[in-house]
């Protein structure tokens, strides 16, 4: 199973307009996990890196890099995070409504919060959150701990966000059919 199924990237015409320059983008690392070989002259390491990237206006994407070194893999896992990006709407800082995301045993409910709040999150949950440029923001996660399975959880969340003025344009569009 790849750490892609069931999500929607933006397509090419959206990505087109995507290519503004690398400055503004942060990137952070959830997690470096070690996996070793044993092998006749002893063992043989190889890493694997989960990062997150966003421009903190609403655009967020994460990749998996995985090499001998750390520094190959952090490069790959950038590389890759950039090429699957998502929009995501936002209201005032915050998420517009109640919002659950899943994805393997990960579950992360995401709730509005007045201003003032911050960020309750922790580990991947907080790192998406921060990139995407949310500020205000409820968040309890659920089931698995695995910070790869709980950041890709939040960022279906985040892809559910719906602002009142996108449902509107949505049953505008069902009524006209």
């Amino acid at each position: 199973m790849s750490v892609n199924d069931g999500l929607e990237f933006l397509d090419e015409k959206q990505m087109f307009a995507l290519k503004e320059p690398a400055d503004n983008w942060e990137e952070k690392v959830v997690g470096v996990n070690r996996c070793s070989k044993v092998v006749k002259g002893g063992r043989r390491f190889s890493f694997s890196v989960f990062l997150v990237a966003g421009n903190k206006n609403g655009l967020v994407g994460y990749g998996l890099g995985k090499s001998k070194e750390v520094s190959d893999a952090v490069r790959k896992a950038s590389e890759s995070a950039k090429k699957h990006v998502f929009k995501i709407s936002l209201l005032n800082q915050t998420v517009p409504h109640v919002a659950q995301g899943k994805f393997s045993g990960g579950q992360v409910i995401l709730k509005p919060a007045c201003s003032g709040t911050g960020i309750v999150a922790g580990g991947g949950v907080r790192a998406v959150l921060e990139l995407v440029g949310v500020k205000d923001v409820l968040s309890k996660s659920l089931g698995s701990k695995n910070k790869i399975n709980v950041s890709i959880a939040t960022i279906r969340a985040l892809m559910q966000m719906r602002t009142q003025k996108q449902l509107a344009a949505m049953k505008a569009a069902e009524i006209a059919e």
